[in-house]
């Protein structure tokens, strides 16, 4: 009743305001002045008379716009109520279907799938179950002697595939450039002469960011014999990536981004498509990443970095090779075989057997006399015919002991190491040598072993074969490969918040990318509308825009690297990353202003390019690479100035937009309609306890349509015309002085000194500390009362003088644990109070702190904006973590998401050390029981742990004075100001986890995606220039409503055109993603989009009024191998969770 009330209540007031606006257009066409305009003389020239009916002809068609979205949100908001009632009644829909539910939503249904689902490994399982004990295995330090009887081969052959790699880190210890230039090119250019002079050898080769760059300094001829040996399958290029990403902190788009850049230089200058993925350095693996390479056309991968008592036990079970499948999978749809590495490491002592004593000898790049020797002092030799048979068989014996770890007598070994095969004479020694061996071991047959050069396609065509051959299946297994540990208790967990500055970078630059590819494709398809002969605008730079874009593609996929991303390189490597990604947001900004500038022009004859002078600029900008983004100030008069803001999402949705202006009172409207928005002037803070006396913070609530421009008029009003933020300011114990000539600033005084400062919205009400500002309990409008205290805490590291340290990879905190953060003084504490927002700031010596709560309508308000702005470089060997504290029972489970994708089940066990239960988290974590959800929603990278029940931390920054001991040979000193920003979002809960194999499996709510949404792709506002001869501007809105709820747009990326290199096609990427979503709890009231009860959607009506000319479904990467047939028929299947590519025109 309570909900059919609420509905009547929204259906009556979006009628009042469809009246209202029918009866302005109705005075419009009358000839009506809109109200204080001042009265027009009767001698108007004919000349003023038709601009006066071109602005009401004008502003008839934007209230008309208005109207139907006002039509478009009831119609949605009575369909949203309808589904959502008939999907909680259970009814079924259709009678041969015993899971379609009338209107339940499809992500819903996920969870309940996969309750039989729980075949296979479930990796949750495996860590329950072992010890973590670590005792010592002989050779094989980590793992156990290994014995065979010899005869194991007579039936079946070993047949040992020995794949020559080079791993070539885009930066780590020297930049990019730098590694190309010394090492990279020169490995390249021996590699297509070497491999020439034998058809039997053969490569591999990952990292595409090299590759394309050597391949721009190669001439024609070499470029052929390049081309010839990929055919002939002496070279192969492997996950066909722009990087070796890291898989922890790299958000999903990221992560298909630079695959896709990879895999369309591939298709363009070779012409091939990866088959098999390598990825034997990322400190830890993620489904996430699996999913991505099993939907770009890739069908086996291969790993390397796992927890060694993790290879140990699958060693033993013989379940190194698996089907890896995705935790909300009940289908083997998602399967991609892969081969788990089993040893340390990646080179050759750790790869051709067990003994790393006996493997060195057989890295002949490591013979007397060179720069690179074996630590275990046995020196390889050179193998000669004297020697050969006792070499032979001692390696033989190395081989028959690994292959007894895997369930088929198909072995990989691999022969490289980093940035390996530099110079023409490692290339022989390895080559000739390892020949030698090969052709002994044919000469003996009754050796029962075929060992040849190979490639991964090599190894696993024979795999499957040796497989189908003998009828065995390899076993699934679910979950992901998180936190990885190489020897003892030395956890790589540090690196999941190691150089926070750049990893908030990241993901800013992630969203403006995105923005920017959204809006430079719908710009060119307008153009082409507009022309209606499919040109575009001479003026406009369409060619040298696709390559800004392109430029900054590649920036961004370079800093996935998993040195790059997870702040693990060199200081002047990082450096240069930073400045790399500092010219990608230039380039963008650029493309975003120029394609925004000419879809608002109402005259596009007006449009003009001027690259010095863009008509439209940012108002936040960034002034270098290791800076925090500022504000322009926007200087106000009598004479409107133009404000610009994009929403880059799907969803509809209301925003604060908050700018710098010069004038303590402004007046902002909507500039189609002249409608004043609600705003508020709040204070610009030049330090902790000083206003600034020349700025303002004008923040104001926008309605922005999805995809859509919307254009503001700012103008400077009467004075005390603009709400103003109240403030109160405290510092416990002593008095806070502050004065304002502007504000009202009050003291706590009396009683209030000990009583909990309360902030509210319509949603919710918060109480925070007095004396600290920070959040204590949270109570929400259905009742719910929750405990949720804020906490800052230091951890510090080992201190004996032989133990290992923290660094940028390991977190290896002191004996001491946690250390609460303790004050020299007490933080002075800011409560401001509006009507457009009321927040809490605590000033601490080291960090910044705010609570904000918006007053906003629908779920917009019902989140909590928390930001940090961290600064720790006065500290040695601490880490900052803030923590927290509710009285949700949630055990000692919590849930952390993998890469934006998917969220994944988290156990704290005792058994295993502290820094072991922390974890990866790329855009969200919560807890909950049967009653309350509490979702922590970030907008950037870091470790999260929960090690009580109730609690969940994440950690701000680390500086860290030493080496860890991984090659980096530095600590982590080169801390920034740097700022963090998360929603915190509690939920009612009905209903239980669904439990999967001992694992449950969950999703987030419907409304902590629309949060994450909002979060992470924040609205982009742009100041047209001064000129009071401004050009007419209309709004541009794409789209005629929001996508459902649970469908995100993940990129529409226009693809180079293959006749015309570094120019744009008329093709464009459509790239969408439907969530899965957690049931239990019900927004109230429901989010105004819509979701289909079918998992059939029809793409013409999810983008209405934009029409698609073609639509092919294709793979994630677009290679147009994968591409399907073209159908007339615009319904395509979208399943929960999954990602689907088409390649379109827009009409």
């Amino acid at each position: 009743m309570k909900r059919g009330r609420g509905l009547t209540v929204l259906v009556g007031g979006v009628f009042c305001v469809a009246v209202i606006s029918l009866y302005r257009m109705l005075e419009l066409m009358q000839g009506a002045e809109p109200q204080g305009a001042e009265p027009q003389r009767r001698s108007d020239t004919p000349g003023q008379d038709l601009s006066r009916l071109q602005q009401k002809i004008d502003r008839l068609e934007g209230l008309l716009r208005n109207n139907n979205r006002l039509v478009a949100t009831l119609r949605e908001a009575v369909l949203q109520h309808k589904l959502w009632r008939t999907g909680r009644s259970g009814t079924n829909s259709s009678s041969d279907s015993a899971h379609s539910q009338a209107g339940t939503p499809p992500g819903c249904r996920v969870a309940e799938e996969m309750k039989d689902s729980a075949d296979g490994i479930q990796l949750l399982n495996v860590y329950d179950l072992l010890p973590f004990d670590n005792p010592d295995g002989g050779a094989w330090k980590q793992g156990f002697e290994i014995s065979y009887h010899g005869n194991e081969w007579e039936e079946q052959p070993l047949e040992l595939f020995l794949v020559p790699h080079s791993h070539n880190d885009p930066g780590w210890l020297k930049t990019f450039d730098g590694y190309y230039h010394d090492q990279t090119q020169h490995i390249l250019n021996n590699m297509v002469v070497k491999l020439n002079e034998d058809s039997r050898r053969k490569m591999i080769w990952a990292e595409i960011s090299y590759f394309s760059k050597w391949w721009n300094d190669i001439d024609e001829q070499k470029r052929a014999m390049v081309k010839r040996l990929v055919k002939a399958g002496q070279l192969e290029l492997v996950t066909g990536g722009w990087v070796m990403a890291d898989e922890a902190n790299s958000h999903y788009f990221a992560l298909l981004d630079q695959l896709m850049e990879g895999h369309q230089w591939l298709q363009t200058h070779l012409g091939i498509k990866p088959s098999s993925g390598w990825a034997v350095d990322p400190f830890g693996h993620s489904p996430s990443m699996t999913y991505l390479l099993k939907g770009a056309g890739l069908s086996n991968m291969v790993i390397q970095r796992v927890h060694y008592t993790i290879k140990k036990h699958f060693a033993r079970q013989q379940t190194l090779e698996f089907l890896w499948r995705q935790n909300w999978d009940s289908s083997s749809r998602s399967d991609i075989t892969c081969h788990m590495m089993p040893f340390y490491s990646y080179d050759v002592p750790h790869t051709c057997g067990p003994n790393p004593a006996i493997c060195c000898q057989f890295d002949f790049h490591r013979l007397p006399g060179g720069r690179v020797f074996c630590p275990w002092r046995i020196p390889p030799q050179p193998i000669t015919e004297h020697n050969i048979k006792e070499r032979a068989l001692l390696l033989l014996d190395q081989y028959r002991q690994k292959s007894r770890l895997f369930r088929s007598p198909v072995l990989l070994v691999t022969l490289g190491d980093d940035f390996r095969y530099v110079e023409s004479s490692e290339w022989d020694a390895q080559f000739n040598n390892y020949q030698k061996i090969f052709d002994y071991f044919e000469q003996h047959p009754e050796l029962h072993i075929k060992a040849r050069f190979g490639t991964l396609s090599d190894y696993f065509a024979a795999l499957h074969r040796r497989l189908s051959a003998a009828g065995t299946t390899l076993p699934t297994l679910r979950g992901d490969f998180f936190t990885y540990a190489d020897r003892d208790d030395h956890y790589w967990s540090g690196y999941f918040t190691s150089r926070p500055f750049y990893k908030r970078l990241d993901r800013t630059l992630e969203s403006t990318l995105r923005a920017t590819e959204i809006l430079y494709s719908l710009t060119l398809a307008e153009m082409r509308r507009f022309h209606g002969d499919g040109h575009l605008v001479a003026d406009f730079p369409a060619r040298e825009h696709f390559q800004r874009l392109t430029a900054a593609r590649q920036s961004l996929a370079l800093f996935q690297h998993h040195d790059a991303v997870t702040g693990t390189a060199r200081d002047p490597v990082v450096v240069d990353y930073g400045i790399k990604l500092f010219h990608a947001m230039l380039n963008l900004h650029q493309v975003l202003q120029s394609s925004a500038h000419w879809l608002i022009l109402l005259d596009k004859n007006q449009y003009h390019y001027d690259q010095s002078q863009p008509f439209l600029k940012m108002d936040e900008v960034f002034s270098a690479h290791d800076a925090l983004p500022q504000r322009t100030p926007l200087m106000l008069s009598e004479e409107p100035r133009s404000l610009i803001v994009f929403n880059p999402t799907e969803q509809h949705r209301s925003s604060v937009i908050s700018i710098i202006v010069d004038s303590l009172d402004a007046h902002v409207a909507d500039a189609e309609t002249a409608q004043p928005v609600a705003s508020q002037i709040s204070a610009v803070w030049a330090e902790p306890s000083k206003m600034s006396t020349k700025a303002f913070q004008l923040s104001f609530i926008a309605d922005l349509p999805p995809l859509a421009l919307t254009v503001y008029h700012v103008t400077k009003a009467p004075a005390g015309s603009t709400p103003r933020a109240r403030y109160t300011v405290h510092r416990h114990g002593k008095l806070a002085t502050m004065q304002s000539e502007h504000f009202q600033v009050s003291h706590l005084q009396g009683s209030e000194v000990n009583t909990p400062l309360l902030l509210s919205n319509k949603h919710l009400r918060l109480w925070s500390s007095p004396e600290t500002g920070l959040l204590q309990k949270l109570l929400l409008q259905t009742g719910l009362v929750q405990q949720v205290q804020i906490q800052f805490l230091w951890y510090g590291t080992r201190t004996r003088a032989n133990q290992d340290k923290s660094g940028a990879y390991l977190f290896l905190p002191g004996e001491e644990g946690e250390q609460l953060y303790s004050p020299s003084e007490p933080p002075l504490v800011r409560v401001s109070r509006g009507p457009v927002f009321s927040d809490i700031t605590s000033c601490f010596q080291h960090f910044t702190h705010t609570v904000r709560l918006y007053h906003l309508d629908g779920h917009a308000g019902k989140s909590l904006e928390i930001s940090n702005v961290v600064d720790i470089r006065s500290e040695y060997n601490r880490e900052l973590v803030m923590r927290l504290i509710s009285n949700v029972a949630s055990s000692n489970r919590f849930y952390s998401d993998l890469n934006g994708f998917q969220m994944q089940q988290r156990q704290f066990l005792k058994k295993l050390p502290l820094q072991a239960n922390f974890y990866p988290m790329s855009s969200a974590s919560f807890l909950q029981d049967s009653s309350s959800r509490l979702s922590l929603l970030s907008a950037q990278s870091q470790a999260v742990a929960s090690l009580r029940p109730g609690e969940l931390e994440v950690v701000l920054d680390r500086r860290l004075q030493q080496d860890d001991n991984r090659g980096l040979g530095q600590g982590v000193t080169d801390n920034k100001l740097t700022a963090s920003l998360y929603n915190l979002l509690l939920e009612d809960r009905r209903g239980g986890a669904k439990e999967v194999g001992g694992a449950s499996v969950e999703h987030l709510s419907m409304l902590a995606h629309l949060a994450s949404l909002s979060l992470c792709h924040p609205p982009i506002s742009m100041v047209a220039s001064s000129d009071t001869k401004l050009p007419k501007l209309r709004p541009f809105l794409p789209l005629g409503s929001s996508l459902p709820c649970d469908i995100h747009l993940l990129n529409l990326r226009t693809l180079e055109n293959p006749q015309e290199a570094g120019s744009p096609s008329q093709e464009v990427a459509l790239l969408l993603h439907r969530k899965g979503f957690d049931c239990s709890s019900a927004p109230d009231p429901l989010p105004l989009c819509t979701w289909s009860v079918h998992e059939e959607v029809n793409l013409d009506d999810l983008f209405s009024p934009l029409r698609f000319r073609s639509v092919r479904r294709s793979g994630l990467t677009l290679l147009r191998d994968h591409d399907e047939p073209e159908s007339d028929r615009r319904f395509t299947r979208l399943r929960p969770m999954e990602i689907e590519a088409f390649r379109v025109e827009l009409d």
